[in-house]
This record gives structure tokens, C-alpha cells and sequence, in this order.
């Protein structure tokens, strides 16, 4: 997710590779880093002496032990941006030794961001400023999409759009097989897969109809369209999803108590 991230704030232009810091306890993950072009850190304080917004994209149970190594370099000047599921800001703002008043938000972003698709959503600490939640959202939103919400929905945010696309990649490789089964070439099944998907997400968000009645209009009585949806319904392909979502909230949820 930290590759994905500097890369799309790279691609964007709002932050070259060059200005950014990195470190990684293992080699070659950092020697990617560095290949992008980005400044390798010897440790965590050392990257947090030198960036004013500091990025946490660990394990989550890792999280609280980082906040802790850094605390020292923290100053109310600088951003906390952490990425980790389901680490409340309690609990990131609590492991800030000596009492602190640092700024910390939580950010649930997908991997998109490296492509500028980023469909994410940001909840800021007790002790952010307006000034310093608005950067946050402007970094954000230079990836794709950022939207601000309590807290308390992160993990809802999680099971629709921090997990959503590997949802979606599995869409697209099943009727990339259901093309290759009816003679279609893979690389063109799949383009017109991905292009399909990429399409209907595209006339949701700018046309702002319902996807219900988005579906209705394609969906002409007795056509090709009714005959697939009805066999969708048969396998419980709604039903499904709905529960992907709440698996991976209700994961998101647990996560915070490990």
C-alpha cells in the first residue's frame, strides 16, 4: 500500500519520489523504495526527523509499537497519516509518549491510488488542525477520491473500498472466463471485462443514478441482459458481495483488538 501510495503521489505530481523517505526492516523492500528514487532512512526517527507528513503503512499490530519509536521527533508541526485497519486513534494517539498533543488521522486508501483511482476515506484525530486535516485530504484527493468520516465508519469503509478491489479483480476474471469460454481471445475478453467495469463505475459517479435503475435501463424484457441477471440471482451473487463487505468490516473490527 506504501508503493501504491508514493507512486500515485508521484504520478500526480503533488510529491516527487525524490521528497519523500522511506525505511523497511528488510532489504529489498527498501532497495524498491530507493529505486523509485526515494531517500532510504537508517530507522523510523530518522525518517521522522526528516518529513513533516509521516505515513504508518505496517501490520497492524505493529502500529502502536512504531508510534511509540517515534514519539520523540513528533511535534504538533507534523502529521500522523496511518493506513493500518482497524488501530483506532486512541490507540495511536495513547502510545505518543510524554502526554503529547500530536496529529494523528487515519486514512482507509485502496491500491487504485497508484493509478489515480484511489477510493478512500479519512477521519481525523482530537488534535488535528482544520489546516492540517485539509493537507491530509488534499494528499488524498490527489489519488483519486477521499472522502472525511467519523471514525466509527472506518470499518465500513474498509469492507466497501480498502478490500473492494480484489471484489472487483475477481469479477473481471470470471467474465474474462466466461468470454474465453464462448471463443473470445483472454487479452481481448479481459480488456473488454475491465473496460466494462471500468464503464458502468464511470456512468454511477457521473450521471449520479441509481445503479439499480442504471441496471433497468440495459435490461430490456426478454433480452440477453435479463437471462444473465437471472442466472447472477440464482447463484446469489448480491448476497455474496453483501457479505464480503461485512466480513471484512467485521475483520477490520477485530484487527483493532489484536
Amino acid at each position: 500500500m506504501a508503493e501504491a501510495l508514493g507512486g500515485g503521489f508521484s504520478n500526480s505530481g503533488i510529491v516527487p519520489w525524490e521528497n519523500m523517505y522511506c525505511t523497511d526492516p528488510w532489504q529489498p523492500r527498501l532497495d524498491l523504495f530507493t529505486s523509485f528514487g526515494c531517500n532510504a532512512c537508517k530507522d523510523n526517527r530518522e525518517l521522522t526527523r526528516n518529513s513533516d507528513v509521516i505515513f504508518i503503512a505496517v501490520k497492524p499490530y505493529a502500529a502502536a509499537t512504531v508510534m511509540k519509536e517515534i514519539s520523540k521527533e513528533l511535534t504538533e508541526d507534523k502529521i500522523v497519516i496511518s493506513i493500518c485497519a482497524g488501530v483506532t486513534l486512541e490507540t495511536l494517539e495513547n502510545a505518543i509518549s510524554d502526554g503529547k498533543s500530536v496529529p494523528v488521522v487515519r486514512v482507509m486508501p485502496n491500491t487504485p491510488c497508484l493509478v489515480g483511482a484511489c477510493a478512500a476515506a479519512l477521519a481525523r484525530g482530537k488534535f488535528v488542525t482544520d489546516e492540517q486535516a485539509d493537507l491530509a485530504l488534499k494528499l488524498m484527493q490527489s489519488v483519486g477520491v477521499c472522502v472525511v468520516v467519523q471514525e466509527k465508519l472506518l470499518d465500513a469503509v474498509t469492507g466497501v473500498s480498502g478490500s473492494g478491489p480484489a471484489y472487483i479483480y475477481q469479477v473481471i476474471e470470471a467474465m474474462s472466463d466466461g468470454g474465453v469460454l464462448c471463443g473470445l481471445p483472454r487479452d481481448v475478453s479481459t480488456k473488454l471485462a475491465a473496460q466494462t467495469v471500468m464503464g458502468a463505475a464511470k456512468m454511477v459517479l457521473e450521471k449520479g443514478t441509481h445503479p439499480g435503475q442504471l441496471k433497468d435501463n440495459v435490461t430490456s424484457p426478454g433480452g440477453t441482459t435479463i437471462a444473465a441477471v437471472h442466472e447472477l440471482e440464482k447463484g446469489g451473487v448480491r448476497n455474496s458481495f453483501i457479505n464480503a463487505v461485512k466480513a471484512a468490516a467485521e475483520r477490520s473490527k477485530e484487527l483493532s483488538k489484536e
